[in-house]
């Protein structure tokens, strides 16, 4: 809710109370501020801590102004985590004589000094920041995910699961590639997801010399075995779209796997992927229009179609989101998530790609099965860098920073067994064990 919509007592109700102080300077009800110096469990990010400042000087804080200096970077229980100069500067704090405080993160600064990043005083758990802006995998907002164990969960014990989702497996895909990738992961006992589409298409024949491609599972038996042997090797099927494309012009390369299916986009100058919008008659009707085509090509190949669903590059409208959210058969979706301004009360055209390094419950109303280390990049490509192996293992060891984290990564398998021990044994050895990911499902 809106701060200013606060009333008398109401955190009282209430485990935890957050305050995302993004707003600079707005006013603060004094109810708010009243039910704060009062004791109430409160976790607070960002602007105004000067205001209950002002109204209780002795709750432990003495002062808190803007610092406009750009930390380099975020220390965290031994970790040091990244920070985007772009993120800006932070509230700086400082405490009252002989209070009791307890510095939980420190920013490390241009200067080389070290200042509090996040300090609990009394009831009162204050973040220098609104750590979701340019979160990257590697970034500070892994505290305040760690931290909601301290103030929810503190007998928490110490956990790290790690999923590793084969991408991108569709009619096109290589049965002998699937079935080399199904037996490595079988002898390290790991057990895996599989994103498959149902139906693939080449319009304009870009990898067929002009000839129009258009195959789907039930016709390509090989594909159907292939599958069938990855389950019998621990592998999860999910539902990774419908065609993972977009009919009728290239969206934005005009080939399945490539293209976006529940949005529009394009290649703009710079070779970057632009996002447009929804696509044309985009609803919640045409959503499940897709869902049930995809189930019932499943169903026709001879393969019980998946509960667990992933939107073709992880990008969908708020509508999509909901209407599969709300689909019968389906128990999660495993992505990273688009999230729009007005969620919570509406819908907007602006978004944010956000993930978490745990399974949760979000907005659209399903379990989101985590993914949080991205994919093996060999190549530049639009505005993706290359990434290999040890830059992901790299991101696995700072989530450590996170007591019961979930480390997730996708691989597509057309890469066969080049980067993958390097992979799954590097986080084997890390103390990370590999669970199905049905196995995160309350």
């Amino acid at each position: 809710m809106p701060v200013t919509k606060y009333t008398p007592g109401s955190t009282q109700k209430y485990r935890l109370t957050i305050y995302i102080g993004s707003t600079y300077d707005e006013p603060l009800p004094q109810s708010f501020l009243t039910d704060v110096s009062a004791g109430a469990n409160v976790l607070w990010l960002g602007a105004n801590l000067w205001q209950l400042i002002a109204k209780y000087p002795g709750m432990g804080f003495q002062a808190a102004t803007i610092d406009d200096a750009a930390p380099t970077g975020i220390r965290y229980r031994g970790t040091d985590l990244t920070r985007s100069p772009s993120a800006g500067g932070l509230v700086s704090t400082t405490l009252s004589r002989g209070v009791y405080s307890h510095t939980l993160a420190e920013a490390e600064m241009p200067d080389g000094r070290s200042r509090p990043w996040a300090v609990r005083v009394g009831a009162v758990t204050f973040i220098a920041e609104v750590p979701f802006t340019y979160v990257s995998f590697d970034d500070r907002y892994l505290v305040f995910a760690d931290l909601l164990f301290d103030l929810l969960a503190p007998q928490t014990k110490e956990r790290h699961r790690a999923l590793v989702r084969i991408e991108d497996v569709g009619p096109h895909s290589d049965p002998a590639q699937l079935r080399q990738i199904a037996d490595y992961l079988h002898s390290r006992n790991v057990p895996f997801a599989v994103a498959v589409f149902p139906v693939y298409d080449d319009a304009a024949g870009v990898y067929s010399g002009g000839a129009p491609v258009h195959r789907t599972l039930s016709g390509s038996p090989q594909v159907v075995d292939a599958l069938r042997y990855m389950q019998q090797q621990g592998g999860t099927l999910i539902m990774h779209g419908y065609t993972h494309g977009f009919a009728g012009a290239p969206n934005p390369y005009g080939v399945s796997a490539e293209d976006y299916e529940f949005y529009r986009a394009h290649i703009d100058g710079a070779g970057t992927v632009a996002l447009d919008g929804p696509v044309p008659g985009d609803s919640a009707d045409w959503a499940l229009g897709r869902l049930d085509a995809a189930r019932a090509e499943w169903t026709k190949a001879g393969l019980t179609p998946p509960s667990i669903w992933e939107f073709p590059h992880y990008t969908a409208s708020a509508a999509d989101y909901r209407a599969i959210a709300g689909a019968p058969g389906i128990q999660a979706r495993y992505e990273q998530v688009l999230y729009f301004n007005g969620i919570l009360g509406g819908t907007g055209t602006r978004s944010v790609s956000q993930y978490f390094p745990y399974l949760v419950k979000d907005a659209y109303g399903t379990p989101v099965i985590p993914e949080t280390l991205g994919n093996v990049a060999t190549q530049r490509f639009n505005q993706h860098g290359v990434r290999l192996a040890p830059d992901l293992l790299a991101s696995a060891r700072r989530q450590l920073a996170v007591r019961d984290n979930v480390a997730s990564f996708f691989y597509h398998p057309f890469l066969g067994l080049q980067y993958l021990p390097e992979l799954i044994e590097g986080l084997q050895t890390m103390g990370y064990t590999f669970v199905a990911a049905p196995s995160l499902l309350p």
